[in-house]
């Protein structure tokens, strides 16, 4: 489920926001003040973080300019009054990627939510016949390496073609058999959970806290998948 970061002061605007949002199924993280806005970044990791221009304490400015240096990938939009040009212009020169203008529709807000979110992720996501390219991985299939950061990441056989797999299905679950035949062959006839043992394996080695992982996913009662957003 993909979080919204929504730091508005006016309990009114939060609160019909946040309906909106929750019925197209986000989690919405909810913020009156700058500060309390920035302290929530840091403990959610928001998608998309919307900012009113006008806040108490720090304004939006501040609060996109500094979420900007932590996340450099997250998704930002300025709620700016209307008829103020200088308030978008500022907004942009911050890092925002877009602006409303208020009064708005919380409809209109949801849909260009929706389409940052796609415009992001065909940034993050390049595919070709030689690599596949997905957030902070770059999987080269020539060469049979992974790198994690611009950093190589050292991969048995076996951890390689189930990242291989991962990565060109993101977000498709896959059943602890379906990884068996595909990585070890349907004529292996050793105990399945040999598939447990590798994923934890890789996961030890591209996860940034493996007990807590964020790319291979556990699917209760199924398998494993690469985390669709990510």
């Amino acid at each position: 489920m993909e979080k919204i970061l929504l730091v508005e002061d006016e309990t009114s605007i939060r609160g019909f926001l946040k309906i909106n949002f929750e019925r197209s199924n986000f989690k919405v993280i909810e913020a009156e003040s700058g500060e309390e806005g920035l302290r929530k970044a840091l403990l959610e990791k928001p998608d998309v973080a919307i900012l009113d221009v006008m806040l108490p304490g720090i304004d939006g400015y501040q609060v996109c300019n500094e979420l900007r240096k932590e996340f450099s990938d997250i998704g930002i939009i300025m709620l700016t009054a209307k008829g103020q040009d200088m308030d978008k212009i500022m907004g942009l020169e911050y890092g925002a990627d877009d602006y409303i203008v208020k009064p708005f529709n919380p409809i209109e807000v949801t849909l260009r939510v929706k389409a940052l979110l796609r415009r992001l992720k065909s940034k993050e996501e390049f595919q070709d016949d030689d690599q596949i390219v997905i957030g902070p991985f770059k999987l080269d299939l020539y060469s049979q390496i992974l790198y994690k950061n611009d950093m190589e990441v050292d991969l048995t056989p076996k951890e390689f073609m189930l990242m291989k797999i991962f990565m060109q299905n993101r977000g498709k679950a896959f059943s602890r058999d379906e990884l068996l035949n595909l990585v070890w062959g349907i004529d292996f006839f050793g105990d399945s959970k040999i598939v447990d043992v590798n994923i934890r394996r890789l996961r030890s080695k591209v996860e940034d806290d493996a007990s807590e992982p964020k790319y291979i996913e556990t699917v209760w009662g199924t398998g494993y998948r690469w985390k669709q957003g990510r």
